[in-house]
């Protein structure tokens, strides 16, 4: 028999071994000293936006890719509106355990600056990982009178709050995005607040509002020839679509950046976190992953757990005066 001092050398030489092995490939040593998890039922996810939108279409690629490599199915919950913050919210009574996440768009980071709400973002979250960030842009149906951006805000001028724009809920990027508009420009639009693309995009083509300001779920739209881009609020001119210009070189320095990500309940155990990590980073790397995102201008916003927290409390602890500036905080 070995003695219980033998054997505690070995355990303790064992551990040692495993936490070295665990820094040299850059693993916290939390995570080492713990199994890898293995999901024992479904999981589910809740989507922010509404059904069909260019959130819930990634969502759903992910989740199958995701549920093959954990071995459990991967549902998607539609938990859509208030600015895309309700999903989160479902997390506050759920077992960190793992089963329970959530996507969490930037929206979430803003919501508490302006709205009551029972949670806090940095207390009350276990951030997971970066998915994916949405670009913006202001378009119009192809037999709308405005060609061009200054068409839109000479309208915008002459008749004041006539003319209405669709986005995916007050506060919301395209909601900002349109506000920091009129603050430069001088016009005045109607916000019509829908619960995400799958809804705002009929609304336009079925003429129950002038224009959208929004995430490009309205690509395909623009591709078939039904919807024209007046402006995008991004850096530089996105390369498929070389003739749209920028608010930016229009003199407009409304620059819309909207990344989203999947955050779980608080105290998820470490391996938990970092076994989701991996399992949805592998999903990203997935071939078909980036011609799905293309179809929406969408890029990869890839984050780890750390990276991830530490973005959600700069921005956090940035964006008040920005909402304060635009009406929406004080």
């Amino acid at each position: 028999m070995i003695p219980n001092t033998t054997m505690s050398r070995h355990r303790a030489s064992r551990r040692s071994l495993m936490l070295g092995a665990a820094a040299a490939i850059g693993l916290p040593m939390s995570v080492a000293a713990q199994s890898k998890w293995k999901p024992e039922r479904p999981i589910t996810i809740y989507n922010p936006f509404a059904a069909g939108g260019a959130t819930d279409i990634h969502l759903r690629f992910l989740a199958e890719k995701v549920s093959k490599a954990l071995g459990q199915p991967i549902l998607v919950d539609i938990k859509a509106g208030a600015a895309g913050t309700l999903a989160p919210a479902q997390l506050l009574n759920s077992k960190p355990d793992g089963y329970q996440l959530a996507v969490m768009s930037i929206n979430s980071l803003r919501y508490p600056h302006y709205q009551s709400v029972p949670w806090d973002p940095l207390r009350d979250f276990t951030y997971i990982t970066g998915l994916s960030s949405y670009t913006m842009g202001i378009v119009v149906r192809t037999e709308s009178p405005w060609k061009t951006i200054e068409d839109l805000i000479a309208a915008g001028k002459k008749d004041p709050e006539k003319y209405t724009y669709g986005t995916s809920g007050i506060g919301g990027s395209g909601n900002l995005m349109m506000i920091e508009v009129e603050q430069v420009t001088g016009a005045k639009f109607t916000h019509v607040p829908y619960k995400g693309g799958a809804e705002w995009v009929p609304a336009l083509m079925g003429g129950h509002i002038d224009f959208l300001a929004d995430a490009a779920q309205w690509a395909p739209q623009v591709d078939s020839g039904q919807f024209r881009i007046l402006a995008m609020a991004t850096e530089q001119r996105i390369p498929k679509y070389p003739d749209a210009p920028t608010l930016k070189e229009r003199g407009i320095n409304a620059i819309a950046h909207s990344p989203y990500g999947l955050v779980g309940p608080k105290g998820l155990p470490s391996n938990i976190v970092q076994t989701l990590h991996e399992a949805f980073n592998d999903a990203t790397n997935d071939p078909g992953t980036q011609p799905l995102l293309d179809r929406f201008i969408q890029v990869p916003w890839r984050r780890n757990p750390a990276e991830y927290r530490a973005y959600s409390e700069a921005y956090f602890n940035s964006v008040k005066p920005l909402l304060i500036k635009a009406g929406l905080a004080k």
